[in-house]
């Protein structure tokens, strides 16, 4: 056992859709289709590595840029965001979806995992809020995949 602090705070949420890797990967990286189930506000450009783009949400004020550090289709996608109780030196958190195909590939298991927050109360508030978010959002990309539903229209205004 160890007595050293904790340098910064992270989580990982995960959910698994009943579609292919390629269909699910895309869902998250086009930003038409993100905005269909998830950013409220919109999405403009495709996360594709070394892009920046924006995501607009109406229960958060304004627009958030987005870099994308990453994109290994249908697999993996890496983004980085400002965040004011960052622990990196960058002042970002990062934000990792893993797509893994399961049942010989016709679902997915999707895996979200953000770091980077400081390990103080206002870092884990933030961190406790984008965990809410990423499990809403894996809730979203299910029911938008499988059932054609966007369960966050009307839900913040």
């Amino acid at each position: 056992m160890t007595n050293d602090p904790v340098a910064d705070l992270s989580f990982t949420v995960s959910g698994r859709v009943a579609r292919p890797c390629a269909e699910v990967y895309e869902a998250v990286a086009d930003p038409e289709q993100l905005s269909r189930y998830f950013t409220t506000g919109g999405a403009r450009g495709r996360l594709e590595g070394g892009a920046r783009v924006m995501w607009v949400f109406a229960d958060y004020p304004g627009t958030l840029p987005i870099t994308v550090v990453e994109a290994e289709p249908p697999r993996r996608i890496v983004i980085e965001w400002e965040a004011e109780v960052s622990a990196s030196a960058s002042g970002t958190t990062r934000v990792t979806f893993e797509f893994e195909p399961i049942d010989e590939g016709s679902r997915t298991l999707v895996t979200i995992t953000e770091a980077s927050w400081l390990p103080t109360p206002d870092g884990a508030k933030a961190a406790f809020d984008n965990c809410e978010g990423w499990t809403g959002m894996l809730t979203a990309l299910k029911a938008w995949l499988e059932h054609g539903i966007n369960v966050r229209e009307g839900f913040y205004r």
